[in-house]
This record gives structure tokens, sequence and C-alpha cells, in this order.
């Protein structure tokens, strides 16, 4: 078990340390985003350093998107036998433009899933992270009784 759970929750919230931990070790995400009175989810490769979240893309609706609007969500999860995690980031993204920021994210080795060049960097900048841990099993069943 990644996590330890008290009084035998099957869920546990995970403080800010633990949540940046499981995202430093996940490759693959999804990013939510929001231009022109539409929600759009994608699945994106990422990787967490330093605090924030890299992304490398091409351009098309996504970074369009983040370009006009920069409040962005982004979820990243696991799940194992019998236990799982997801971590929701909340903040702004941008672009990255200097040389200096887009050598800083190409050592970060964003590995990418399809054969395509992409060529855009973006940061995404955290205002809110929220973490959970579960313990898998079979629904309890419900009692019926009820007290009067």
């Amino acid at each position: 078990m990644l996590f330890d759970h008290d009084n035998d929750d099957p869920i546990r919230v995970l403080n800010d340390a633990e949540s940046w931990e499981l995202l430093e070790a996940a490759r693959h995400g999804r990013l939510a985003t929001f231009a022109a009175g539409e929600l759009d989810i994608v699945p994106i490769n990422f990787r967490a350093s330093g605090g924030k979240l890299y992304l490398k893309t091409t351009p098309g609706t996504k970074l369009a998107e983040l370009t006009i609007h920069p409040g962005v969500a982004f979820e990243a999860d696991g799940v194992m036998q019998d236990e799982a995690w997801s971590v929701v980031v909340k903040g702004t993204a941008r672009v990255l433009e200097h040389a200096s920021e887009i050598e800083e994210a190409e050592a970060i080795g964003i590995e990418t899933w399809l054969p395509t060049v992409k060529s855009v960097y973006v940061e995404i900048e955290p205002q809110h992270v929220e973490g959970r841990h579960f313990r898998l099993g079979e629904e309890p069943e419900a009692t019926t009784a009820r007290d009067y």
C-alpha cells in the first residue's frame, strides 16, 4: 500500500508533498481547458518538477484554448490491484517563450505517446493541489433498518 489509512477508512486525503510525490512519478494525465464558453478535456503527457507541471504539445485546439483562457485543471491518477490515487491541480497555464525556459523544460524529459513533433512547451503554475488515495474493495451491503 502506498499510504496508510486511519481507522480503516477507504479514502485518505493526501497532503501537498504526497500529491507532488505521485505527480513526479506519473507521466500521463488529462488537461481541462475552457474557452469560448466550451469545456474541453484531453489526455496529455507531462512532467512535474519544482512544484510546477510541464506539458509538451503542438499548435492546435488545446493550445489555443489555454492561450485564450489560461485557467486550467489537470488530473493524473493511478490504479493498481487493491489501491488507486488521484491528484487534481488547478492553476494557470502559460506557453514558454524564452530560450532559457524552453531549455529547462527540455531537460525535464517529457516523453510523448505519439510519434509526432511537439515543439511547444507549457508550464502550469498551481494555485490548488488536491490528492486522494483509495483502498479498493467491494461495496458494503447497505442496511435497510432505520432508527425511528
